[in-house]
């Protein structure tokens, strides 16, 4: 047990959101997390759990079936992360560690505004790391699927559906030049031009080819706390390569490996300025023996300050 985690409280929150993606089941990816042991491997870090909440969402089957929208589901992922954000939101305010299961990635819009509003109204702001294989960047009428799970990155740095970039307050919720994309290996032609109009920084797959993740992970983290309170890590599994965590329904080959997000998430770890933690997309359907949530679990405790001695 870790002495300097005994003060701090984690706050796990559920959210079996699969509405914002084409491939069900990531509505099963809290359950799969929690039966991987992730409250008991954060309490013998010496962490405090405080009463683990869910948040509410929809079945699809409840749903009317949508054809040709620009975006999927929209009343009820709005909803969701409506919710959420006041959930985040207010376990800061009691002095939890917000530590979000997903869950497609559309809850991030949810969880990352209800934590920026939180140190917006202290006139702070927090940096973003965004652990994914995709950009996420698209906005609804580009979007080639209307998938929203393809869309929170845009839409938390303000473009976009006025209802999503507004949860909690009309602010955005980042600024650009805090973002940092890491792992990222597959984007949509239109989405790239509103990358390049961002300025967020983007670290592709060839980037930590040639630089390596160490320098890559240095690079980030001077991004997401310059001028910040603190950074918030966005971890999409599909991040990493298949053959790590094949329990994902958007798998892009040729990712990160499962040494290098450890090292990532150790080096966030290490500077004390992570604020919060979302974990999405993992789908348990698609797993082989629950590996990729026990592999998943593996990596949140290198986040919160894992180490071998």
């Amino acid at each position: 047990m870790d002495k300097q985690n005994e003060a701090k409280s984690i706050q796990i929150i559920g959210v079996p959101l699969d509405l914002g993606a084409s491939r069900r089941g990531t509505d099963g990816g809290p359950s799969a997390v929690r039966i991987a042991g992730l409250g008991e491997q954060l309490k013998k870090m010496g962490y405090r759990i405080s009463q683990e909440v869910d948040v509410t969402v929809p079945s699809m089957e409840s749903r009317p079936t949508e054809t040709g929208s620009t975006m999927r589901f929209r009343s009820e992922i709005l909803q969701v992360c409506r919710d959420l954000a006041l959930v985040t939101r207010d376990a800061l305010t009691k002095g939890h560690v917000p530590l979000i299961v997903g869950g497609d990635h559309s809850i991030a819009m949810g969880s990352i505004s209800g934590i920026a509003d939180y140190y917006q109204q202290q006139n702070q702001n927090i940096g973003l790391v965004w652990f994914d294989a995709h950009a996420d960047m698209n906005i609804p009428g580009i979007s080639p699927s209307g998938n929203v799970h393809g869309m929170p990155l845009s839409h938390l740095m303000g473009y976009g559906d006025k209802d999503f970039t507004g949860i909690l307050s009309a602010n955005p919720k980042i600024k650009p030049e805090n973002v940092a994309l890491v792992g990222v290996r597959d984007i949509d032609d239109k989405e790239k031009e509103l990358i390049r109009e961002s300025g967020v920084h983007l670290f592709s797959m060839r980037d930590i080819d040639e630089m390596g993740m160490n320098k890559v992970s240095d690079e980030i983290i001077k991004i997401v706390t310059k001028d910040t309170v603190g950074f918030h890590v966005s971890f999409d599994v599909d991040g990493c390569d298949p053959e790590v965590i094949p329990g994902s329904g958007t798998l892009v080959p040729g990712g990160v490996t499962y040494r290098e997000a450890h090292l990532l998430l150790e080096k966030c770890a290490e500077t004390n300025l992570m604020t919060s933690l979302d974990l999405v997309e993992l789908n348990p359907f698609l797993d082989k023996g629950n590996i990729s949530a026990e592999r998943a679990v593996s990596l949140i405790l290198s986040a919160f300050g894992q180490s071998v001695i």
